[in-house]
C-alpha cells in the first residue's frame, strides 16, 4: 500500500502539521511519498526529504501553486493519484478546502480529521464536537484522508529521500489569485505553539487583549488564542480562534482566561496536556476539564501572574 502525503508549507518552511500527518500516513503501513507543491519551494522539498520514513519527495513548482488555490492543487493531486492507495493531508484550513475537491474528482468518500489509524481501511474520528468517537471503515479502493494533527506526535528527521520533479497539471482556470493581507507576528502560530494563552468574551474589548492577554503570552513565549465569542465580538482576529469552527490545538500548556468553556471551544483545546483556567464564575464549564483552576477576577489575577513571571526572569 503506497500513500501520498501532501505537505503543508509556506514555500519557505515545512510546517509542523506535515510532520504530524507523516506519523499518521506511516501508520497505514505502506511506503509514503510526500508531495511539495508551490513556487520556489525547493527548500521545503529538502526538509521533507529528511523526514523519517519518507520514501520519495515529489516536487511540483508552478505559479498556480504559489498561493494555495484549491482547484489547481486538487487537479495536481488527482493527476498523481493513480499509483497510490491513500492520499493524506493535515486537516488545516488549506486542505479543508483542497481535499473534498480531490475526493469528489476521484468519486470516493473523504475520511475527515482522523485521530487514530486502526487499520489501513479503518479510522477513528471525533464527532458531535468531540463528545463521541466514530470508527469509520472505508471500502473505497483509494482513501482520501485528512488528519487532526493535534493527536499525533511529529515525525522526526533521519531520512534521506530522493527528490523527483513532477510536471504541473493543467490548471482548471476556475480561480485566480487577486491579493492577500498576511498577519505577521513574532509569536508562535497556534497550530505549533507549545504554550497558548486564550481570552474569552469576558475580556470585553480588543484593548484588554492588548493590555492583559498579550503581555502574559509574551512572558511565556506563547501563542495567543481566543474563543469564538471574543472573535465574533471583534475583540480578536479570526486567525486567533480556537474551537470547533476555529483551530484545534493541543499544546503543552493552555491558559484559558475569561472563557466559560462552551462545548465548541472545548472541542478545540481539550487535548492540551495541561489546562489552566482563570474565571470568576466557579461554575463555569471550563473548570470541568481544567487541571488547575483559579476563581478570580481576571483583571487582577492576570497582571499579578504576569508580574510574578517577570520576577522569575520570564
Amino acid at each position: 500500500m503506497a500513500t501520498l502525503l501532501i505537505a503543508e508549507h509556506d514555500n519557505s518552511h515545512l510546517k509542523d502539521a506535515t510532520n504530524k500527518a507523516m506519523t499518521a500516513a506511516a501508520a497505514l503501513g505502506g511506503e509514503v511519498h510526500i508531495l511539495v507543491a508551490g513556487q520556489g519551494c525547493k527548500a521545503v522539498a529538502d526538509a521533507a526529504a529528511k523526514l523519517q520514513g519518507a520514501g520519495k519527495v515529489l516536487l511540483a513548482e508552478a505559479p498556480a501553486y504559489e498561493h494555495d488555490l484549491a482547484e489547481p492543487l486538487a487537479a495536481l493531486i488527482v493527476s498523481l493519484a493513480g499509483s497510490y492507495d491513500a492520499i493524506v493531508a493535515p486537516a488545516t484550513s488549506r486542505f479543508k478546502n483542497v481535499m473534498p475537491r480531490v475526493a469528489a474528482l476521484l468519486d470516493v468518500m473523504q475520511v475527515s480529521e482522523i485521530i487514530k489509524v486502526v487499520a489501513p481501511d479503518t479510522f477513528e474520528r471525533p464527532i458531535y464536537a468531540g463528545n463521541a468517537i466514530q470508527t469509520v471503515k472505508s471500502k473505497d479502493a483509494k482513501k482520501v484522508i485528512t488528519v487532526r494533527t493535534s493527536t499525533f506526535q511529529a515525525t522526526g528527521e533521519g531520512g534521506s529521500a530522493a527528490i523527483e520533479t513532477v510536471a504541473a497539471a493543467a490548471d482548471p482556470g476556475l480561480s485566480s489569485f487577486v491579493g492577500e493581507e498576511v498577519a505577521k507576528s513574532d509569536r508562535p502560530e497556534l497550530s505549533s505553539a507549545k504554550i497558548i494563552v486564550s481570552g474569552g468574551r469576558a475580556m470585553q474589548s480588543r484593548e484588554n487583549f492588548t493590555k492583559y492577554i498579550e503581555p502574559l503570552a509574551d512572558k511565556l513565549g506563547a501563542g495567543v488564542g481566543a474563543s469564538r465569542a471574543a472573535v465574533d465580538a471583534g475583540y480578536a482576529p479570526n486567525d486567533w480562534q480556537v474551537g470547533q469552527t476555529g483551530k484545534v490545538v493541543a499544546p503543552e500548556l493552555y491558559i484559558a482566561v475569561g472563557i466559560s468553556g462552551a462545548i465548541q471551544h472545548l472541542a478545540g483545546m481539550k487535548d492540551s496536556k495541561v489546562i489552566v483556567a482563570i474565571n470568576k464564575d466557579e461554575d463555569a464549564p471550563i473548570f470541568q476539564v481544567a487541571d488547575y483552576g483559579l476563581v478570580a477576577d481576571l483583571y487582577q489575577a492576570v497582571p499579578e501572574l504576569t508580574e510574578e513571571l517577570g520576577k522569575l526572569g520570564k
